[in-house]
């Protein structure tokens, strides 16, 4: 008997879903006889975190993702909540890598929280697309009064080094950052279709395959100055502006290498805590 085109594909359908990766980490830091600590971890599927070290003051988490990579229909969720006073160094042991999907985006969320006069910085490596991957991203920040945050996300258009091009592909990426509830920071990013042609243009990449952006709160004109004496030892290009009480880095290189030299440059700039994954 044959089976009907839509009962094979229905299956298929299936079949691929239940094959797809998955992974949630749920991190609470506090204070505890004057260090930040560890009050609560959970970790679900491919996704595990691990504290290489910590001094008196500052805790420092990497995030793994022992499936290797992301693919169409991966969900990966992150939820990482800062007490009072407390200091926390977050980043990934590797840059993270998507791969070409079928149909489905991949998708992660990531959720920061950070309590009174709590620091996070959030520093994770590069995410690297490959041809058609699909990927989409959010972000969502809620920040109470005297706390502070040094974001920095990094996206790489195919392997430089291996001369990969993508020419087609899909990038959602949302970021909403709240103080007390009130919206301080809202910037969503969309490419879609031929990646190539786009990041070509002068409004776009002007031919660059390596893009970032930092995110500073509370930012000033002492940190738009830390960043722009830096002017002539850039390989890309990077721009920095201030309003409103936060501070904005926009970064882009002709490759993932350039990329990673110019944005370690400006963290460093900012005395951002660099994972020490960042320098090896």
């Amino acid at each position: 008997m044959r089976v009907p085109a839509a009962t094979v594909l229905n299956r298929n359908e299936r079949i691929f879903a239940a094959n797809r990766a998955s992974g949630n980490i749920a991190v609470a830091v506090g204070m505890a006889a004057g260090r930040a600590r560890r009050m609560r971890v959970q970790e679900d599927g491919s996704l595990r975190v691990r504290f290489p070290n910590a001094d008196e003051k500052t805790l420092e988490a990497i995030i793994l993702n022992t499936a290797g990579g992301m693919t169409g229909g991966d969900r990966f969720n992150i939820d990482i909540a800062i007490g009072a006073g407390a200091n926390l160094t977050a980043g990934t042991a590797a840059a993270e890598k998507i791969y070409r999907s079928l149909g489905p985006d991949a998708s992660v969320a990531v959720t920061l929280k950070v309590g009174e006069a709590g620091r996070l910085a959030w520093l994770p490596q590069e995410t690297i697309l490959f041809d058609r991957a699909r990927l989409s991203r959010r972000i969502d920040v809620d920040l109470a009064a005297g706390a502070s945050l040094v974001m920095a996300e990094a996206v790489v258009f195919g392997r430089s080094a291996m001369d990969e091009i993508v020419m087609h592909g899909s990038l959602t990426d949302r970021w909403r950052v709240r103080r007390n509830g009130r919206l301080l920071f809202a910037e969503t990013l969309r490419l879609d279709g031929e990646i190539a042609k786009k990041l070509t243009t002068q409004a776009i990449a002007a031919g660059g395959v390596a893009v970032a952006t930092v995110l500073i709160v509370p930012g000033s004109d002492d940190k738009v100055a830390a960043v722009r004496a830096l002017a002539d030892t850039h390989v890309g290009e990077v721009g920095i502006s201030a309003w409103n009480g936060i501070a904005v880095v926009r970064l882009c290189a002709e490759s993932g290498a350039a990329l990673h030299r110019d944005l370690a440059a400006v963290l460093a700039a900012l005395d951002a805590p660099l994972p020490r994954l960042w320098l090896s």
